[in-house]
């Protein structure tokens, strides 16, 4: 796909009729830092009306080897420019699902509590194209309550994991956790069974160590409903235990 063709699907996806204006972003960040070390990961603050960002984090330079005023300086149609050329439809595909579902399903007032997680290819400095799972939390929005800026937290894996394109969407509930309430593997379905939004939430807190009785304070359920949750997610998997299943989660993070 041409740039100009990316940056044209890319505009209808994201068009609005305003200018936003920046302000400042409080509370959580999502715990991905949880699962892959520290030094994997960047930041930027996305303008998605002007093609641009307003921010790249420094450490692009010790995750890509790019250089962080020049992908600010260059914006959004140089990042587009090194993405692999097979990923580009899909992740086309997985923004514009997103957008749908968001401006559909959500309501406005609950719009700033979301959070979205895909992933892609990109070419680092070295012409090695390396897998980005990118998650961007809303900042600002437009007029029409559409999501303009966002805070992306960028989280880079070495190319030999072989990633599915796969885009994701949580809501922050009234306990501060994040709930699943999209997700979609563009690639292929990850399991014949199929995982549900609720089984990919209590795996992630699993991850983070938490009980049944936390989790299900955290996700308004019973710890006896998480427990027979765990008991199918086990099955599901065939699996015998919660530390296969964590030792799984953290090789193949795909499923949450």
């Amino acid at each position: 796909m041409k740039n100009q063709n990316i940056r044209e699907a890319y505009s209808e996806i994201f068009s609005s009729h305003d200018q936003p204006s920046l302000e400042k972003h409080i509370q959580k960040l999502i715990e991905l830092d949880t699962f892959l070390p520290y030094s994997s990961t960047f930041f930027c603050i996305t303008n998605t009306q002007d093609l641009t960002f307003e921010y790249v984090s420094k450490n692009i330079k010790a995750c890509l080897g790019l250089d962080a005023d020049e992908v600010k300086s260059k914006g959004m149609r140089y990042f587009w420019s090194r993405m692999h050329p097979e990923d580009l439809d899909l992740w086309l595909h997985a923004l514009s699902d997103l957008m749908k579902f968001t401006l559909n399903e959500i309501n406005v007032e609950d719009r700033s509590k979301m959070t979205y997680t895909w992933n892609y290819r990109l070419k680092n400095n070295n012409d090695e194209y390396v897998n980005i799972v990118q998650n961007t939390t809303p900042l600002e929005f437009d007029s029409g309550s559409k999501p303009i800026i966002g805070l992306a937290h960028y989280t880079v894996l070495v190319p030999e994991i072989n990633l599915q394109i796969c885009a994701s969407a949580k809501l922050l509930n009234g306990q501060n956790e994040y709930e699943t309430v999209y997700y979609n593997n563009l690639s292929q379905k990850l399991l014949s069974e199929g995982i549900t939004n609720r089984e990919r939430d209590i795996i992630r807190l699993l991850v983070l160590n938490h009980s049944s009785k936390m989790i299900g304070e955290k996700l308004n359920i019973s710890s006896n409903t998480v427990d027979t949750h765990r008991r199918n997610i086990l099955k599901k998997l065939n699996i015998s235990s919660t530390g296969e299943l964590v030792g799984m989660i953290k090789m193949n993070t795909n499923l949450i």
